[in-house]
């Protein structure tokens, strides 16, 4: 049957005409325009939310109800800041600040003063997406409280969460959660383990599907290493209830990333991704740079997220403006090396088009 054809329990959970999920990108690099072509093609568009203010919340909520009926997702981050990553004293902070000086000088820059926060905090966030009611509420890094998700029931906002293990599926079926994204390790971006060491979760897309499907309630949605019909239809054989796409939609003229971070998808260069902590603090999949080699030796004097998620971000904002890749995250899954289409129409063209 052919994937434009195929109704399963997740897309009759979502509400959605094709098991197509599009991975949502924190950091900018999610778009509403990106997220509403998904859901108006007939898949879910996602928006990540993660790094975003309370208010901004509610105004990416009623943006995406402006472009699109269809269902669409808006993702947080549950634990939003990992041990003595929430607050740095004067003196770490400055001692943190000598590590990436250099970096600054180049750009011509100082390091910044430190914020009021590091990171948004998900109790005022989930306050917000829980006022703007989004169709779908999906996470990573955790499982939101059973109050939260009893108002998430109560509002009708469909909840999905992320698994790198049948432990972390099992506790977010338990919860009562109504999908469960299984991410492979071959997925780009963040691992959003939560239960143990991202590094000692690095399961395959394929073989996780497998071990979570027949031990869960909840639709299982594969995510990692999928970028065309036949990966889609190799996951729905194995269970899954639908497919996530992450650096697929990425790549598309369409997301928030740069033209500089977009050509390098469709290069040689792609076809080399790492496993860091270098960037955020928090384990993630991109193309190896300058900035991964040079600070991989560096990662025990580096601050847990999101405080090296804040510096980080800072010398990127600078490092994009003038055009530089050799200090910038770079997300990107393994699949990178076969992507072929340019904007999010044709890739979901692809999908509904190309499958048997």
């Amino acid at each position: 049957m052919r994937i434009r054809d195929r109704s399963t329990e997740a897309t009759k959970v979502m509400g959605i005409r094709h098991p197509i999920v599009q991975g949502p990108f924190g950091g900018g690099l999610s778009t509403t325009r990106l997220a509403a072509t998904v859901s108006n093609l007939g898949g879910l568009g996602s928006y990540g939310a993660h790094a975003l203010t309370p208010s901004r919340i509610g105004e990416v909520a009623r943006e995406l109800r402006g472009l699109t009926s269809a269902p669409f997702a808006i993702n947080l981050w549950v634990a939003d800041h990992d041990p003595g990553g929430d607050a740095l004293s004067p003196a770490e902070f400055a001692r943190v600040g000598r590590i990436f000086a250099p970096y600054f000088r180049e750009l011509g820059l100082d390091v910044p003063p430190p914020p009021e926060r590091f990171h948004p905090s998900f109790e005022a966030q989930i306050e917000a997406l829980l006022e703007a009611a989004p169709p779908v509420f999906s996470f990573v890094f955790g499982v939101p409280s059973a109050t939260v998700l009893r108002e998430c029931r109560r509002r009708n906002i469909v909840t999905v969460g992320a698994a790198t293990s049948i432990a972390e599926a099992v506790a977010l079926d338990e919860a009562g959660v109504d999908a469960i994204v299984a991410s492979g390790c071959e997925a780009g971006g963040h691992r959003p383990s939560f239960l143990a060491r991202a590094e000692d979760t690095l399961v395959s897309t394929a073989v996780l599907v497998q071990l979570v499907v027949p031990r869960v309630r909840a639709p299982v949605i594969a995510a990692g290493g999928i970028a065309s019909a036949p990966g889609i239809e190799a996951v729905l054989g194995l269970g899954a209830s639908a497919a996530q796409i992450g650096t697929a939609f990425l790549a598309c003229e369409e997301s928030g990333t740069t033209d500089e971070h977009r050509a390098l998808l469709f290069d040689d260069a792609a076809r080399d991704t790492v496993l860091t902590r270098t960037f955020t603090g928090r384990l993630a999949r991109g193309i190896r740079n300058r900035f991964t080699r040079e600070m991989e030796a560096r990662l025990a004097e580096l601050p847990p997220f999101p405080a090296q998620s804040w510096f980080a971000g800072q010398l990127k904002a600078a490092a994009v403006a003038a055009r530089r890749t050799d200090l910038v995250s770079l997300w990107s899954g393994q699949i990178a090396p076969n992507l072929r289409h340019h904007t999010a129409t044709e890739l979901m063209s692809s999908f509904l088009e190309d499958s048997k």
